[in-house]
């Protein structure tokens, strides 16, 4: 994690000063910050961080360290006391994975790194307000860095009102990345702050305790502060900024492990902003990963879906989709096959009947890698008919009754899963489940006899041998993608361009490469525009 965590002090002689920092460094870095924390006397090669918790996230930490103890600061000069002191000359880690070395000292070694952090000093103790005097807050610009400041005091039998301002800083220049860590950082910080704050209170009631009541409410009261005592003598831990360091060094770590960031080599698909949209996203721009369910019943179908996804992937890692669709292909035969990728590819709701539930479910997942994700609703394997509104990927048990209704109507085709073996434990996974079955079509749509041109060509890719399923794979994404992108042309020119003409639909197919027969396929692949798209047109136009 490319950031800065500080500890501050608000002095009541000297007023806002920075006590410790803690930066990572790369290796073309480390020569000079050596050479300004004084030597390698406190390097070690590898860096252990061990955090032991005893009394739950919120309890007390015992950290360790192999830094050597620091020495007792000592003020060289009028203009700062004990307690605007840390360490000298510092700490240096080496994280040998990523060759990073994480610097710690009283301050930064760069200039303008510095001012950023004394500049959030600045704000952090004087400046900003927090509702409740202590706890989290959110501060900066993109000139002077983005901020999070966690404000606590600390018990001081000497200080004036019995108690000490600090805070710990968080600077860095992405605002995004920083506002997705808020709560990983946040949650550590305060074990931090209250490690601090326990070891302070033990100090402060022995104190206490010594001292005559007389003298404790002419203390209250005092007019002239008395120079502000070091952070080691107020907790009595002569390695208490070697805890400090272990615990910063820990946060920077485990924070920049949490979030990775990925390098596209050109615009994401319209599967992948899919895939992303998916993600529920909360009013502040987190991606919510989990939420409280209500009642009983939302807990129950939560775990069912989450049991539901887990099976579909252990399904994915065990089979191809791709080889999976070949095999089907073959087995149907090319006349029969072409009328269930039709069906699929226009929409109609595609019914996989049976009762081996795996062998249904991979039936389902091959026909959807010749369909846009965001036109897929799937019900992988149910006990009752779903409408087709619901979901044109249909699983179903070979007891499962279709309505009056559906039958009656031409707008699904029935496939039926004939195998020998019921018992799903019996029959081997993958695609080995799929030669154990026989199938059967069904439905009574009578469709065209020239399909849409992307099926034509997915259909001869299926049948090119020469193809592995790895390329296959890409092509059919490529595919899609391609036929997407004319999607697209046509709902920027149909919804909001305003009212236009047959003629002018017709001219509009032709500069894009379709004819009369892809016309219902991309009504359909319409419907799976991603919404991020949809309502940038819709607000542009």
């Amino acid at each position: 994690m490319n950031a800065i965590i500080s500890l501050c002090h608000f002095c009541e002689l000297h007023g806002p000063q920075v006590l410790f920092c803690t930066q990572p460094n790369h290796p073309q870095e480390l020569g000079s910050v050596v050479n300004v924390v004084g030597g390698a006397e406190e390097q070690y090669n590898t860096m252990q961080l061990l955090l032991s918790r005893t009394q739950g996230d919120g309890g007390a930490q015992s950290l360790k360290s192999p830094i050597s103890e620091p020495s007792t600061p000592t003020p060289s000069s009028s203009n700062y006391c004990e307690g605007c002191y840390s360490v000298k000359p510092g700490f240096v880690s080496h994280d040998d994975d990523v060759k990073v070395s994480y610097v710690s000292s009283r301050q930064p070694h760069n200039r303008e790194v510095f001012s950023m952090i004394r500049q959030a000093c600045l704000r952090s103790l004087s400046g900003e307000v927090c509702p409740g005097t202590e706890g989290p807050i959110f501060f900066g610009n993109d000139q002077q860095g983005h901020v999070i400041s966690y404000s606590f005091y600390i018990k001081d039998f000497q200080a004036r009102g019995f108690q000490r301002r600090y805070s710990i800083i968080i600077v860095m220049m992405d605002k995004i990345y920083l506002l997705n860590s808020w709560p990983f950082l946040v949650k550590n910080l305060k074990i931090v702050v209250e490690h601090l704050q326990e070891k302070a209170q033990k100090v402060y009631d022995v104190e206490q305790a010594k001292s005559p009541k007389e003298l404790t409410k002419l203390a209250s009261f005092r007019i002239n502060p008395k120079p502000a005592r070091s952070l080691m003598e107020l907790t009595e831990d002569r390695n208490i900024f070697k805890i400090l360091h272990v615990s910063f060094v820990w946060i920077l770590k485990a924070c920049g492990n949490r979030i990775t960031e990925s390098l596209l080599e050109g615009p994401p698909t319209e599967d992948s902003i899919i895939d992303l949209e998916k993600q529920e996203e909360t009013e502040e721009g987190f991606i919510k990963l989990f939420k409280k369910s209500d009642t009983e019943e939302e807990v129950e179908e939560e775990k069912e879906a989450e049991k539901e996804e887990e099976e579909e992937e252990e399904e994915e890692l065990s089979t191809s989709a791709v080889q999976n669709i070949r095999y089907l292909l073959r087995s149907l035969g090319e006349k029969k096959f072409h009328i269930l990728a039709h069906h699929a590819v226009i929409g109609n709701q595609i019914i996989v009947r049976g009762a081996l539930k795996p062998a249904v479910k991979s039936v389902l997942s091959a026909l959807k890698c010749i369909v846009p994700k965001g036109c897929c609703r799937v019900v992988s394997y149910s006990q009752e008919y779903e409408a087709s509104w619901k979901c044109n990927f249909l699983g179903l048990a070979p007891d499962v009754h279709i309505p009056n209704h559906i039958m009656a109507t031409e707008m699904f085709v029935l496939v039926e899963v004939i195998s020998p073996v019921v018992d799903s434990t019996a029959c081997p996974p993958g695609l080995d489940q799929l030669r154990e079955c026989d199938f059967s079509l069904a439905s009574p749509t009578s469709l065209p006899d020239k399909g849409p041109a992307v099926l034509t060509k997915m259909e001869m890719a299926l049948k090119n041998t020469n193809l592995t399923n790895e390329v296959l794979e890409q092509y059919l994404i490529c595919l899609k993608e391609e036929w997407m992108n004319k999607v697209k042309v046509l709902f920027k020119f149909t919804k909001a361009g305003g009212s236009r003409s047959e003629e002018d639909t017709k001219k509009l197919l032709q500069v894009v490469g379709a004819q009369e027969e892809d016309k219902q396929l991309l009504k359909f692949w319409m419907t799976g525009l991603s919404c991020h798209y949809k309502t940038h047109i819709l607000s542009t136009y």
